[in-house]
């Protein structure tokens, strides 16, 4: 947000007081982009006349002396005579590049005196562009120009049609910016996730109950000749929806284990390790205590929901160290995959062998399109959506299929920026020569060609795969998932039979998750396999520990595979309901005392 807010008394304002639409600049006189964009400020103001406000505050370009001396010249001429604006314009005029005497020529062109630096104007002038700069530190201004449109920041291009766009706020931008300011809100996918299980609750306890499980049954497929494949709803989004989530996954867990956190052994070893602890000890736990018939669900308790576990982590705020939120954030990843590869190996029943080679096949393809430096995702996605039919039809969990796209799609070395830049830089200035010719409008075919190329270097297909598909998996397919499986009828039958049942689930959650968690990497550390960071405590430790039994969405998926009898699966959801809820209230309580560390952090902080 814009702090502080526009003051009539203290800003320069061009416009009514009571304009509907407020854009605010900070600029530079010495860079290049401001002036670039000072042109598409003046058609803004034309198109909405009195509808428009419009405010500059300065924001020097860093070690340049001119920038500096600029900004104070223009707010001198503002302390002198009131010719702010007049003195902006020849500023933008000459620069950004400034030739020596233009400040000179420009002062005496407007009548100001530079000869006696010490005038009250001219300090007076020194300390309001020290006010813009601090204000822009204090509105997260980083570089010029930066724009913020009714007091909220503007991310978008800088052409007058999307500034027009923005400033108009039809319905359809309202709705986007709002979709983006939620996403960019850190529990945004958790509590997104929280209202969808609620949700389900809510209809499958309603009058509404019936119709609502029935619906989730609806048969949706395709049909050619007289052949079918068709499947009920909730199994689209259990089969062939939930592949989406495990993609992005394995997208971040290639990506932790190759340029992340865990690319070193040591860095890697301690999430790890403690990931492992709290998947076996769960699992023993739960082995112990389940009834013969149903310790086949020993699977259930090993999963740990990443959106709900982060988003708790992300609300704690400065209580949690960013180590302590990567080392838990790594740990779950690790649980998610381990989660699939269980139900892949022992909750999959009759396994044809014919379509399961189909599959090996479809993979190996996968493996000759990566060692080939294939960078382009078609051939990928195709192939990715065979692998997924060929693992269906092996009687497989299909979902197993996004694991493998995500581990196959090629990664690169970060590219080198400084040498993208300066292409970049060379391709826009050799398009600039030819500006303003007769019958030639916009930029060449071949230059759009080479910046496109010069774009897709930047990342490599797997990173760019992960920001364009991860959101729709945290804000889509997570929630839509929850919806279909979350729902279950609360009535005292549910419970008759299934009291060890519900124990075994609710104890490898709430005590098998924290202690194989800190168990694990308490004896790592102690062992010397692997270091635990300073910046959080072993108390820390053990509430990041206890997050991990929020089960949840990986809980349910499992137990929806494990129990096909509904009284089961239904007595399973409570239990996970149940533990999860306790797992993130423990946790919460457990992490909310500040450490020492984070005391003293605060206390030398003036920020806080």
């Amino acid at each position: 947000m814009l702090d502080p807010s526009v003051d009539e008394g203290r800003d320069h304002v061009l416009g009514a007081p009571n304009a509907e639409m407020t854009l605010v600049e900070y600029g530079s006189y010495s860079c290049a982009r401001s002036h670039a964009v000072h042109d598409v400020v003046k058609g803004l103001r034309s198109r909405f006349g009195e509808r428009m406000r419009y405010v500059f505050r300065h924001l020097p370009v860093a070690g340049s002396e001119d920038a500096v001396r600029a900004a104070e010249l223009a707010e001198y001429a503002a302390e002198s005579n009131g010719n702010f604006w007049e003195v902006h314009e020849a500023l933008m005029e000459r620069g950004p590049a400034f030739a020596a005497g233009d400040f000179e020529r420009i002062a005496r062109e407007f009548n100001l005196s530079l000869s006696n630096v010490a005038q009250p104007a001219l300090a007076a002038a020194r300390a309001r562009v020290r006010e813009d700069i601090d204000s822009s530190q204090r509105s997260g201004v980083r570089l010029t120009p930066t724009f913020y449109i009714n007091g909220r920041r503007y991310g978008g291009t800088w052409d007058e049609s999307s500034l027009a766009d923005a400033m108009l706020g039809p319905l359809g931008y309202r709705v986007q910016a709002a979709a983006f300011h939620f996403v960019r809100w850190g529990p945004s996918s958790g509590v997104l996730l929280g209202l969808a299980t609620l949700l389900a609750w809510v209809l499958s306890n309603s009058s509404l109950g019936s119709a609502f499980a029935a619906w989730w049954e609806t048969p949706v497929g395709f049909q050619w000749g007289t052949g079918t494949f068709a499947h009920s709803l909730l199994h689209w989004v259990n089969h062939g929806f939930l592949t989406i989530f495990f993609f992005v996954i394995g997208l971040e867990i290639k990506r932790e284990f190759t340029v992340g956190h865990l690319a070193t052994v040591r860095s890697g070893a301690l999430p790890v390790i403690a990931a492992f602890g709290g998947i076996v000890l769960p699992a023993v736990i739960y082995t112990l205590i389940a009834p013969p018939h149903l310790r086949h669900g020993w699977g259930v308790p090993i999963g740990t929901d990443t959106a709900f576990a982060v988003a708790l982590i992300v609300l704690l705020g400065a209580r949690v160290p960013i180590e302590l939120r990567v080392f838990l954030t790594a740990a779950v990843i690790i649980d998610d995959i381990v989660a699939i590869m269980v139900i892949a190996l022992f909750y999959t029943d009759a396994i044809d062998a014919a379509y399961l080679m189909a599959g090996g096949a479809a993979t190996a393809l996968l493996l000759v399109f990566n060692r080939c430096d294939v960078h382009r995702m078609l051939p990928y996605a195709v192939c990715g959506v065979v692998l997924w039919f060929f693992l269906h039809e092996a009687g497989m969990h299909a979902t197993l299929a996004g694991v493998v796209l995500a581990l196959l799609v090629p990664t690169r070395p970060p590219a080198n920026l400084n040498a993208l830049l300066a292409q970049a830089t060379t391709v826009i200035a050799l398009e600039d020569i030819h500006a303003g010719e007769a019958m030639r409008v916009g930029p060449s075919e071949q230059a759009l060609r080479a910046l496109d190329s010069i774009h897709d270097r930047i990342e490599s297909p797997a990173d760019k795969l992960l920001r364009s598909v991860g959101p729709w998996s945290s804000y889509v397919v997570l929630p839509i998932f929850a919806l279909a499986n979350a729902g279950v009828v609360l009535s005292p039958g549910v419970l008759v039979g299934h009291g060890r049942l519900i124990g075994a689930i609710m104890l490898g959650l709430l005590i098998g998750k924290p202690v194989g968690i800190v168990l694990a990497a308490w004896l790592a550390v102690r062992s010397g396999i692997a270091t635990k960071p300073d910046a959080y405590s072993w108390r820390q430790l053990c509430g990041a520990g206890a997050l991990g039994g929020f089960g949840f969405t990986m809980s349910l998926f499992i137990a929806g595979v494990a129990f096909p009898d509904g009284a089961d699966y239904a007595a399973a959801k409570i239990a996970i309901f149940l533990a999860s809820l306790t797992a993130g209230g423990l946790g919460v309580l457990v992490l909310w005392p500040k450490s020492r560390a984070t005391k003293e952090q605060g206390a030398t902080d003036p920020a806080h």
